[in-house]
C-alpha cells in the first residue's frame, strides 16, 4: 500500500495526493510511505520516482546492512528495527531528498505508523520536514531495542540466581540462547551506530547538521546500548563459567565419594574373595562362629576406614 502526506506553502496538510501532484509548485514537502508494497507498486520506484536501480535492488532484496549510500540529488538510507516478540531485524528504507523523503518496509512498522499519526496530530508543522520525519523514525526504532536489552538483562538475572530451581542442563539451554539473542542485538546496534555517526560526519546531508542534536541523542542511545548489549554478553561468559567450574565441582565430589566407598569394600571383597573359594584344607571354614567372626571383622574394618576418612574430612 502507498500512502501520501504533502505539506504545502501554506503549512497545510495534504492527503491522498497523487504522485503526479507531487510535483507541483504549492507543494513545500512531501512523505510517501511504502507498507508492505506489491510488485506494481514497487515499480513505482523506478517509474514515477525515478530513483537508482541499485538502490531500488537493496529495497527487494531484505536484510541488507544499515547504511548510506549517495545518489545524485537524494540519500538512500538502510535502516533495521527489531521485532521485540521474536527478536528479529526488518529491515525498513529511506529516500530522503531536497523536498521529500519516501519510507519503504515489506513488514508493518509501528514507528512509522506512530510517526504518522505525530505528523497528521502536529499544529506546529511549520516545525516539520522530512529530517524531521527520519528523526522521528530512527529514534522510535533506536527506543524499541531498550525493552529487549532489559528483557535480557532480567533473563540473565533469573539465570544467575537460578530462580526457577533449574537443572544445569535447562540452564546452559537458556543460557547459550540469551547469548544468541545477544549477538543478534549486537549485529543490529553495531551498525546502526556507525550508520548515525556517518550521518553526523557528512558534508553531504545539510538537512541532519541543522538537527545535530536530534541525531546526537540517537547515536548516544546506540553507544549506550552497545555497551549494555557487550557488558551481558561479558556477563553470560561469566555465568557460563561458573556453571562449568561448579559442574566440575560436583562431579569431583561425586567422584571422591565413588573413591571412597570402593576403597572401604575393597578389603571387604578381598576377604569375602579368600573365603569364597571353597578349597577343603581351609581350617577357618569349619569353625562353629567362623562365619560371624568374618561378618564382624568386615564389619570393623568398614566401619574403621569409614571413620578413618571422615576425620580426615573426605566427606565434608
Amino acid at each position: 500500500m502507498i500512502s501520501i502526506i504533502a505539506v504545502s506553502n501554506e503549512l497545510e496538510l495534504m492527503m491522498n495526493c497523487s504522485l503526479d501532484e507531487l510535483q507541483e509548485d504549492y507543494i513545500k514537502w512531501y512523505w510517501i510511505d511504502f507498507n508492505e508494497p506489491t510488485e506494481e507498486e514497487i515499480k513505482e520506484l523506478d517509474h514515477s520516482l525515478f530513483f537508482h536501480p541499485l538502490a531500488i535492488e537493496d529495497c527487494i532484496h531484505k536484510l541488507q546492512r544499515p547504511k548510506l549510500d549517495y545518489y545524485g540529488n537524494y540519500s538512500f538510507f538502510v535502516t533495521h528495527r527489531l521485532n521485540e516478540a521474536e527478536i528479529e531485524k526488518e529491515e525498513i528504507n529511506f529516500f530522503v531528498g531536497e523536498n521529500y523523503i519516501v519510507s519503504f518496509h515489506h513488514l508493518p512498522s509501528k514507528e512509522i505508523h506512530d510517526t504518522w499519526q505525530l505528523l497528521l496530530a502536529s499544529k506546529k508543522l511549520s516545525k516539520w520536514d522530512q529530517y524531521l520525519v527520519l528523526y522521528h523514525i530512527m529514534d522510535k526504532i533506536v527506543d524499541g531495542y531498550f525493552p529487549i536489552v532489559y528483557q535480557l538483562e532480567e533473563a540473565l538475572d533469573q539465570l544467575e540466581n537460578n530462580t526457577k530451581d533449574q537443572t544445569m542442563e535447562q540452564l546452559l539451554e537458556q543460557l547459550f540462547d540469551t547469548r544468541h539473542y545477544l549477538l543478534k542485538l549486537r549485529h543490529t546496534v553495531i551498525p546502526m551506530r556507525d550508520l548515525v555517526y556517518r550521518m553526523l560526519n557528512s558534508h553531504r546531508l545539510r538537512g541532519i547538521k541543522r538537527k545535530k542534536e536530534y541525531f546526537s541523542d540517537i547515536h548516544d542511545h546506540l553507544l549506550k546500548l552497545a555497551e549494555m548489549v557487550d557488558a551481558n554478553r561479558e556477563l553470560t561468559n561469566d555465568i557460563r563459567d561458573s556453571y562449568l567450574s561448579l559442574n566440575s565441582h560436583q562431579s569431583n565430589r561425586i567422584m571422591k565419594v565413588l573413591t571412597v566407598i570402593t576403597t572401604i569394600f575393597m578389603p571387604l571383597t578381598f576377604i569375602a574373595g579368600i573365603y569364597g573359594m571353597n578349597f577343603k584344607n581351609m581350617p577357618e571354614l569349619t569353625w562353629n562362629f567362623g562365619y560371624f567372626l568374618i561378618l564382624f571383622m568386615m564389619f570393623c574394618i568398614g566401619v574403621g576406614m569409614f571413620l578413618w576418612f571422615k576425620g580426615k574430612g573426605w566427606f565434608s
